[in-house]
């Protein structure tokens, strides 16, 4: 990965919600997330990097495609990310060709500009979600689709589905269905191995320790049932509405940025640009700006 290791990266990332970073921190302190954490891992050794988020919330594939590749293609990105399908993946009408049709085509357009690209595999998140589990064959079906398109265009694949440390309750937040803090992290190891950054290896893969595994991990019917009221059944509103949780959202990172490393253990990337009131006082350390809202959330 000789352009990694020449300090003149331009990293671009495109995707939805987990690219955007929920889960890891919030709208009034920002989102971190596990692009960032990339990002911030590549400045380590690349002082000069300057990294752009494009990502936004409750976006398909084709809305990725659609609304993020032009903007990203004009960047002119050496490395960039698209991880999409999730939100399709939950649809009722889900098709693994078309969504991988429309990551496919984001794959050709950036690895033509010459920008080299990594993507991941899905886990099945049955263990998490067990009123997921007539997704499990559509998350076989688009992890495979994935993989034969990156493999045409020589796009980097982590692998981050067939591991068991990925369905562990501690690496996801309380809606599970984004990652949290440790969760990000993983993916952000996972794809630095992928990539082969120096230093990077495969200790993600590995489980982590029994202790501290939290009794909640243990499912109740009851727990299932207020799991669902709490997080489920706004997401289902929201699409019988026609709705998403990216409504009026655009990117919290559209320009290519200088990123301070982490120092003492803490994290922190440059903020961009204002981007309204979100942002009008001081941010967390350790925080990105939040996404630039538009109009008023949906519910």
């Amino acid at each position: 990965m000789s352009r990694t290791d020449a300090g003149h990266l331009r990293y671009v990332a495109l995707g939805d919600s987990q690219t955007e970073g929920l889960g890891d921190g919030d709208d009034l302190t920002g989102l971190r997330g596990w692009a960032d954490r990339l990002a911030e891992n590549l400045a380590r050794r690349s002082p000069e990097l300057r990294y752009a988020n494009l990502a936004v919330r409750g976006r398909l594939a084709r809305e990725v495609r659609d609304g993020q590749l032009a903007p990203a293609l004009a960047l002119e990105p050496d490395l960039a990310t698209v991880v999409a399908g999730v939100n399709d993946l939950m649809r009722p009408r889900f098709d693994a060709d078309e969504v991988a049709g429309h990551l496919e085509a984001m794959f050709s357009a950036l690895t033509a500009q010459g920008a080299l690209v990594a993507t991941l595999t899905f886990p099945d998140l049955t263990l998490l979600i067990p009123l997921a589990r007539p997704l499990s064959s559509r998350v076989t079906a688009l992890n495979a689709r994935i993989r034969d398109a990156a493999r045409r265009h020589g796009v980097v694949v982590a692998e981050t589905s067939g591991h068991p440390v990925v369905t562990d309750p501690r690496l996801w937040s309380v809606d599970r269905l984004h990652a949290g803090p440790l969760g990000h992290q993983l993916i952000a190891d996972a794809v630095a191995h992928a990539l082969a950054l120096p230093g990077s290896d495969d200790s993600w893969t590995s489980p982590l320790p029994l202790e501290g595994l939290p009794a909640a991990g243990r499912r109740t019917v009851g727990g299932e049932l207020r799991w669902a009221g709490t997080f489920l059944g706004p997401w289902l509103g929201r699409r019988l509405l026609g709705r998403s949780s990216g409504d009026g959202r655009t990117a919290k990172r559209p320009q290519l940025l200088p990123v301070r490393p982490p120092q003492d253990g803490a994290s922190e990337a440059d903020p961009p640009l204002s981007q309204g009131p979100l942002d009008e006082g001081p941010l967390d350390e350790g925080r990105l700006s939040p996404g630039r809202r538009t109009a008023s959330p949906s519910p």
